[in-house]
């Protein structure tokens, strides 16, 4: 069965919180002006350089007058509305689930030993409007339409297989194939993922078949038949040529390669990963963005999780404080979610604590395979933010160790195999700074993988770093996703964008050592782990990507990982 769309569990109490909310959403509404007409981004400032001096001053005075006012008479009914949503929140199950019907993808090959999946994460800084602002972002509910239209334009575009005709042939590049047959209908999966057909099948046929969502192409001696791709398609293959003219781009690669020592294929993407499975986003924490993020992804994915966390006082012991904004996690899956579960953080301080910071635990189907269910655990968790308090980040990745263990231990069936076992989020951390050697040496980092890390304190040669400089967000070379993306391939450039590593207090920082490449600080992560899969299965990375497309709606580079599952020939039998 699949889970109850409503986070109540009768219309009666989701009647009375929809009234208890939209009595204070004019109150906060008006107070969130207030700050914003006080608060300019730099794109604003230096759109305004061109006018009359006057005219800013006289706007924010008599901008933050009308507010206030407004924001005063409206308080009354806030408060009235508080009085009724505030107790409502002990019954509300901490995220609302949306399913719908999804575009379809292609059919999966039956009896296939291989699949694909594909995650992306990353922080979108959807605070209301007037927060926001601080961190040099703002017109939040028109960056969340933004991006929810640009993160289904790329996931949804074809995906371009190319087949090479040779003795020392490898297949396809980004080879997709599966070793599952479509779930069945009583779980209400739709949105499979888009697969090309298994390898064998690519080497014996002359020439490779289109297929909905892909494109083929055939580096063959003789011309290829004249056929036009689709629009998408061809943005795609101009991005392409322009990678390879730059010459940072990893040649292809036989598929038993992948994964093994610093062999691992990666890319930087003007677009998110095509055909991707799951996308977790984090500090979605405004109501109304998330919404409009639902409306964007749902139609694409099917299920989406949203409004994740708890709000006001809670059982004490669970969350630090009252709670006015929610975990920010947002999740969209293409798979049917058959299991969720959330985790707020209790050791959260300072600007933090306001929010209910924690973890997101889903057990997703994937489909049937004989008569196992096959199934992957995905979670997902937004970490304490304040620099140079990593003991708390490191009590924090012990509770979500501790809530991933014991939520696949209470769901895991006997009857189910399970594919995959990957966790992302915003660690607000990284694996350069001298201030996060703490988290660094964390155990959790011997349980799961990292494909950027060569160890504790060392990233790998061609690791890029997520978090840009806030004050720069919208200089010419980082504005556009075209821009941005050539900067973070040129070190030279990366320098003076992404953000520096932090020095341990009273030292000075040396960075990078001697022959290392300048990475700069990445704190999103995408881990998976294979202690806990079934016991035929191995896990291949077959590409990590550092999206740019967000540039100028963000303070962070999205990122991606596509992972190989192999399942052995005996796997399918418990």
């Amino acid at each position: 069965m699949t889970l109850r769309e409503s986070p109540f569990s009768n219309g009666c109490a989701e009647g009375l919180h929809a009234v208890g909310w939209a009595l204070i959403l004019p109150c906060f509404w008006f107070l969130e002006k207030i700050l914003a007409v006080c608060n300019s981004t730099s794109l604003e400032r230096a759109q305004r350089a061109e006018q009359e001096c006057y005219l800013n001053p006289l706007r924010v005075f008599f901008g933050a007058i009308l507010f206030f006012t407004l924001f005063l008479l409206t308080a009354p009914l806030a408060l009235l509305g508080f009085l009724l949503w505030a107790p409502l929140q002990a019954a509300r199950r901490p995220f609302s689930y949306h399913q719908e019907a999804a575009v379809p993808q292609e059919e999966q090959p039956v009896g296939s030993s291989k699949v694909t999946f594909g995650f992306v994460t990353g922080n979108l800084c959807l605070l209301p409007d007037g927060l926001a602002r601080f961190n040099n972002l703002g017109h939040t509910q028109r960056r969340a339409t933004a991006i929810g239209k640009l993160i289904a334009h790329g996931v949804s575009r074809p995906r371009i297989r190319i087949f090479v005709d040779s003795p020392s042939s490898c297949g396809t590049l980004s080879p997709s194939s599966s070793l599952l047959p479509q779930p069945t209908a009583s779980y209400g999966a739709t949105g499979q993922q888009d697969q090309s057909p298994p390898e064998d099948r690519a080497n014996q046929a002359g020439r490779a078949p289109r297929t909905q969502g892909d494109v083929a192409i055939d580096l063959q001696g003789e011309d290829p038949e004249p056929s036009a791709p689709p629009a998408s398609a061809a943005n795609f293959n101009q991005n392409s040529n322009q990678q390879s003219r730059r010459g940072h781009r990893h040649p292809p690669r036989e598929l038993g390669a992948l994964g093994s020592g610093d062999d691992v294929p990666w890319e930087v993407s003007a677009l998110f990963p095509a055909n991707t499975d799951m996308v977790c986003l984090e500090e979605v924490f405004d109501k109304r963005a998330a919404q409009k993020l639902t409306a964007a992804l749902g139609p694409l994915f099917g299920h989406v999780l949203y409004d994740v966390g708890v709000y006001a006082c809670q059982v004490p012991g669970c969350c630090a404080g009252f709670k006015f904004f929610n975990s920010g996690l947002f999740l969209a899956s293409r798979y049917p979610v058959l299991e969720a579960q959330y985790h707020c953080f209790p050791n959260s301080k300072g600007e933090d604590a306001l929010a209910a910071k924690g973890l997101l635990a889903v057990k997703v189907l994937i489909g049937q395979n004989q008569e196992q269910n096959v199934v992957g655990y995905f979670s997902c968790t937004h970490l304490h933010a304040p620099e140079g308090e990593g003991a708390i980040r490191c009590i924090q990745l012990d509770m979500v160790t501790k809530w991933i263990a014991e939520f696949q231990a209470q769901t895991k069936q006997s009857n189910e195999t399970v594919v995959f076992d990957v966790l992302c989020g915003d660690f607000n951390f990284d694996n350069c700074s001298p201030d996060d050697v703490l988290e660094q040496k964390h155990g959790l980092f011997e349980d799961y993988r990292d494909p950027c890390r060569a160890g504790p304190g060392k990233e790998k040669q061609w690791v890029i770093g997520t978090l840009l400089n806030q004050p720069t967000l919208y200089d010419d070379e980082v504005k556009t996703p075209d821009n941005l993306q050539e900067t973070l391939e040129r070190e030279e450039l990366r320098k003076c964008y992404i953000a520096q590593p932090i020095p341990l207090a009273g030292c000075p920082l040396v960075y990078p050592e001697p022959g290392q490449p300048w990475v700069g600080r990445r704190i999103d992560y995408i881990l998976y782990r294979e202690s806990t899969l079934h016991k035929q299965c191995h896990t291949e990375v077959e590409e990590f990507t550092f999206v740019t497309q967000l540039a100028g709606l963000t303070d962070h580079i999205p990122v991606g990982l596509r992972l190989t599952v192999t399942l052995d020939s005996d796997g399918a039998d418990p």
